[in-house]
């Protein structure tokens, strides 16, 4: 028989098969890097746009006479300041790696080090750090693959949500199998950013390229733009240009998807990605400055403007419209689409197993740790999927409105991440003898984070566009931590009830049966019999709903009930109850609160006879009664349902 779950997810694995799901580092660096990697193409025109945003609130033209405003010129001190920091968060999540082998998250180290409410936070922030993750990667993806083919602009929602879908088929089949699918893009990418980094220095070196932007503050800047004003300029532009830090933590909170050792090969791809990393945004943002590449946020929030990486692709390769230019320039848009979608499969890795982590401590619903077919989290993928998803559709899969919401959350983590090792190290001070120089390490990296997660909260507060505001993040946070702390009380309440109960109680307790009819036929009669088997002692009897005429008078139905009832079901007595008002459910239910109420000693099963139809499709034609009855009864203490099928369609030998 045709199985579409097995063709679009592959066979199933056993648990013992877990090993086989290891990824080594070539692909790991494509599994946890590719979000980080990918942010070169959108983090240097997050840089220019910040600084067209205050040259406008300045009233200064951004462009004059064809030459970009010396202003641009701060991208490369604002790019230089990111490396650093770069460097510094790389130096501490590889100590992080290290000291926490199985698995060192911003969540499991605040846990262990920092306490519950900081877990949570931290907890908090990097899961909607994977879900922009993935509504921007595949946005920004869109957007540039639209900036090389104009027929596809207007389109870019549908194509995102497709993009976003594929990427999560992907990982339903498995972090090992998405890995090797998605190494051609993350590989095709890194390939094409080098080679357009060195044919870009090539050009401003023999050639000397377009006019170039001034590199440093001018005078003229200095005119315009000085002073407190210009160091705010500066630290707007270093909050926007952070973005290319997102996901730098995946291979930390990844590290048992590497094959054994796994921390020195986590620690192996984590160098990798940050020399790839500083090397392609150090890169792009010199060219870009070099060639008077400058960028603006599009003034209608549903219209993406070009991206600056395909203006400086046209600016390195020269005329694109014809021969070898127009080539490379097509596969540096294809590669770079490729690889913002790919990003979001950093999040698809480490989301999945996040949402486990807090699942199995009780602070999501535990479903969240339940492992699929193939041993992924498929709870986790399917939910990231459906949230990223609906934000992309109310925001028009526009990167301009995503990215504002993107970096606090992952600063929010990289913090507490760092000061739960320092805290970490000073625990280990008697038994590590270098713990001093690695709280220092983690140290650096706390306080550098916590300022830059200052700086965007204080530059990113108020945006143009209302919704995009950072607030709905400082909101949101604490709000889901609430919600954590909400699931984790009823799972401690439910253990206290089932830990503290008392069986004996149950066991000594009257029995009442109860079999609801509406006629006689076999189905009728087996629950009758079977409720005869199961009480014992207790007593038996049957109620059927009187739908009584406009006289209070019973029905017709009901006296051919009692006509026939001695017949079939002697010694069972039939209990008429009336419902004036033709309802169903609410008169057994005020009959079983009166029984409980008055006998409150008595455990009362309700059995209910219902047959099931041969085809699915049938049943639309009944009312459901059954199902109904059960969804409340079921609410009800010292209530117990039994559902007693019987098959309109006969057995087949």
């Amino acid at each position: 028989m045709f199985d579409l779950k097995r063709l679009l997810l592959g066979r199933r694995l056993a648990s013992g098969e877990i090993h086989h799901t290891r990824v080594n580092n070539f692909i790991g660096l494509s599994v946890f890097s590719s979000d980080a990697l990918s942010s070169v193409a959108y983090a240097t025109q997050e840089i220019m746009a910040a600084l067209s945003t205050s040259l406008h609130h300045a009233g200064i033209a951004a462009i004059a006479a064809g030459v970009a405003h010396p202003l641009f010129g701060l991208s490369v001190p604002v790019a230089f300041g990111i490396v650093g920091l770069l460097v510094v968060l790389g130096i501490s999540y590889r100590q992080t790696i290290m000291a926490y082998p199985t698995g060192g998250g911003a969540y499991i180290v605040a846990k262990e080090n920092l306490g519950e409410i900081a877990a949570l936070v931290a907890g908090a922030s990097l899961l909607v750090d994977y879900i922009l993750t993935v509504s921007v990667s595949a946005s920004a993806g869109v957007a540039n693959i639209t900036s090389a083919f104009s027929p596809l602009q207007g389109h870019e929602v549908f194509l995102t949500l497709v993009a976003i879908t594929v990427i999560a088929l992907a990982n339903l089949r498995g972090v090992k199998e998405s890995g090797a699918f998605f190494a051609v893009p993350t590989y095709g990418f890194i390939t094409m950013m080098m080679l357009l980094l060195a044919v870009g220095v090539v050009r401003a070196v023999v050639s000397g390229g377009p006019s170039p932007a001034q590199v440093h503050t001018s005078v003229e800047t200095a005119k315009s733009i000085s002073g407190f004003a210009l160091v705010m300029v500066f630290m707007k532009a270093f909050s926007s240009g952070c973005t290319a830090l997102t996901g730098v933590e995946a291979i930390s909170n990844g590290i048992q998807a590497f094959q054994v050792p796994a921390e020195k090969n986590a620690s192996k791809t984590m160098i990798w990605m940050v020399l790839l990393l500083g090397t392609m945004f150090l890169g792009i943002t010199l060219l870009s400055s070099r060639f008077g590449i400058v960028y603006a946020h599009s003034a209608d929030a549903a219209q993406v403007a070009e991206t600056l990486l395909s203006k400086l692709a046209k600016a390195v390769y020269g005329d694109v419209a014809h021969g070898l230019p127009k080539l490379l320039y097509y596969l540096t848009q294809g590669f770079t689409f490729l690889i913002l979608v790919v990003a979001a499969n950093t999040a698809y890795a480490d989301f999945p197993r996040l949402s486990a982590l807090m699942g199995r401590d009780a602070y999501l619903p535990k479903q969240m740790a339940s492992q699929g077919d193939r041993l992924v989290f498929s709870n986790g993928i399917i939910i990231l999927t459906a949230v990223s998803g609906l934000l992309v559709w109310m925001l028009h899969a526009n990167t301009d409105l995503l990215l504002p919401l993107y970096a606090l959350g992952v600063f929010t983590g990289f913090t507490l991440s760092q000061a739960g090792m320092v805290m970490h190290w000073w625990r280990l001070r008697t038994e590590d003898p270098r713990w001093a120089a690695k709280a220092a390490v983690n140290g650096i990296g706390t306080l550098t984070t916590a300022v830059v997660w200052l700086d965007i909260v204080v530059n990113k507060f108020k945006t143009e566009g209302g919704f995009g505001g950072v607030w709905i993040i400082l909101l949101l946070i604490p709000l889901m931590v609430w919600t954590f702390l909400l699931i984790h009380r009823h799972y401690i309440r439910v253990n206290a009830i089932l830990a503290g109960s008392r069986t004996d109680d149950i066991y000594q307790r009257k029995q009442r049966v109860v079999v609801l009819v509406s006629g006689i036929h076999r189905g009728v009669i087996e629950a009758l019999q079977y409720a005869k088997a199961i009480a014992g002692r207790g007593e038996v009897e049957a109620w059927s709903i009187d739908f009584t005429d406009e006289h209070g008078h019973e029905s017709r139905a009901m006296e051919k009930l009692r006509r026939d009832w001695h017949r079939y079901c002697e010694g069972t007595p039939l209990i008429p109850i009336e419902s004036p008002f033709r309802k169903i459910v609410e008169p057994v239910v005020e009959r079983l609160d009166q029984i409980r109420r008055h006998e409150p000693e008595y455990t009362i099963t309700v059995i209910l006879p219902e047959f099931v139809t041969g085809h699915w499709w049938e049943n639309l034609l009944h009312n459901q009664t059954a199902l109904r009855l059960k969804a409340v009864l079921m609410t009800k203490p010292k209530v117990v349902v039994i559902s007693i099928p019987y098959h309109l369609q006969p057995d087949l030998e």
